[in-house]
């Protein structure tokens, strides 16, 4: 495999995006900024600031499809010479001035094989090889990326590897895609049941207009219709029906709100505790593959647990309120709580901790901190024990679908980090792979 300075693949020079006063939501043309471009390393359709452009602006500006984006200085996320690529957008999209834009010679070089290059360890180590260190954070120059040496062979062979490699994206992509669908079908559930009270409201309504009750309550917690409920088969029927027979038919006041008759109103604390994570320098942790959380999520990997079972963290100092699910044993650091069930299952813990509003409640001007003892002092609506018990039985066969989804991804992670040292140095003949897959 030959090696080119990079410039030899421009299609026009690397450009630096605008330097404008502040965004503003609703107005104006999308702009990628820092943020963007650190959690989108494919920046497709995303939700982004939007500002006034000029016409010359939008002239010298505006993203094309396949545009590799480099950042030029570093962020908590990530670091200094960050690649993601712009797949496509509904709209117009410009860039902001710590973005450098960098457009290929399509006759030269593939955007997307690049992509997977400048993301390998390879290209990690070769933008390292560039990025100065300065008082408040590192970067990069547009001047030092265009002479950085990467690998190149034909158009062709770029393509097929970018294939390959966009086809293991596009799987982990369509699994990441079915959770969020599964995480929404949860948060529905719950909402239903324990915060609109869609049920018990609608036995409620039927008592008063003369019609079935348990019927009623069936569409409600279903979403279908009376013929529709007719079409289940008798073993479906029965199950939805038990299910809809364990909430209750009337509402009653408790504590100045109204909630269905027989449920109660209990504080937080009473509900589940949350426990302190310990410090864990980065320096003492050892290989491992238990995961380490932070308040920004996993932050890294260790060889031994201190929570022994699956859990949720919650985000103590730093990203207040954050809220994840994990399954494995896990590493728990000083800026996170977990959470230990103390009335109620864990998955009810968790999408009931979804409403509380917790990422609103800092209660440190400088460094934001959730205090636990004013999250034990929120109340929370409790049913009974049968409810619970049921909806933890559904709520569970969701998640071990998650779970599975996402383990699947984590292998597909591990096979792409795997092939792309072979497939981009040649040890791997992509001849040899069959998998195919679009992405202009």
């Amino acid at each position: 495999m030959q090696s080119r300075p990079f410039r030899e693949l421009f299609s026009i020079p690397l450009r630096n995006g605008l330097t404008k006063p502040k965004a503003v939501r609703g107005a104006g043309v999308k702009m990628v900024n820092m943020g963007e471009l650190f959690a989108n390393p494919r920046i497709v359709n995303v939700p982004m600031d939007r500002v006034p452009l000029s016409q010359t602006e939008r002239n010298n500006s505006l993203l094309a499809a396949g545009d590799l984006l480099f950042a030029r200085q570093s962020l908590v996320l990530a670091g200094a010479g960050k690649c993601s690529i712009f797949v496509s957008d509904e709209e117009d999209v410009c860039f902001e001035s710590h973005v450098i834009r960098c457009r290929l010679n399509r006759e030269l070089a593939d955007p997307h094989f690049y992509f997977y290059f400048f993301n390998s360890p390879k290209g990690r180590r070769l933008i390292e090889t560039i990025v100065e260190q300065g008082a408040g954070a590192s970067g990069i120059r547009g001047s030092d990326l265009a002479e950085l040496p990467v690998p190149w062979v034909s158009p062709t062979i770029q393509r097929r590897v970018a294939k390959i490699l966009y086809k293991i994206d596009d799987m982990v992509a369509v699994n990441r895609s079915i959770n969020q669908t599964l995480e929404t079908m949860v948060q529905a559930i719950f909402k239903s049941w324990f915060v609109d009270f869609e049920p018990v409201k609608a036995k409620l309504d039927a008592k008063l207009e003369g019609r079935d009750p348990l019927r009623a309550a069936m569409s409600a917690i279903s979403g279908k219709s009376d013929t529709e409920l007719d079409l289940l088969g008798p073993e479906k029927f029965a199950q939805l029906a038990d299910v809809v027979a364990l909430f209750p038919d009337e509402m009653e006041v408790v504590e100045l709100r109204t909630i269905p008759k027989g449920w109660g109103v209990q504080r937080a604390g009473s509900v589940f505790e949350l426990v302190y994570g310990k410090a864990l320098r980065s320096t003492d942790r050892q290989v491992g593959s238990v995961p380490v959380y932070g308040s920004g999520g996993v932050t890294g990997y260790h060889n031994v647990p201190l929570v022994q079972h699956g859990s949720v963290i919650v985000g103590r100092k730093g990203t207040v309120g954050s809220l994840y699910w994990e399954d494995e044993p896990f590493f728990p650091i000083d800026t996170t709580y977990y959470v230990r069930p103390i009335a109620a299952p864990l998955t009810f813990c968790y999408y009931a901790m979804q409403t509380l509003g917790l990422e609103k409640m800092n209660t440190d001007a400088a460094v934001p901190g959730l205090n636990r003892e004013n999250v034990y002092r929120l109340e929370l609506v409790l049913p009974g024990p049968r409810i619970l018990q049921e909806f933890e039985s559904e709520v569970s066969t969701i998640r071990k679908a998650i779970r599975a989804n996402s383990d699947a991804n984590k292998m597909l992670n591990n096979l792409r980090e795997s092939l792309v040292p072979k497939l981009l140095s040649g040890d791997l003949p992509v001849t040899e792979l069959a998998i195919e897959a679009e992405y202009d």
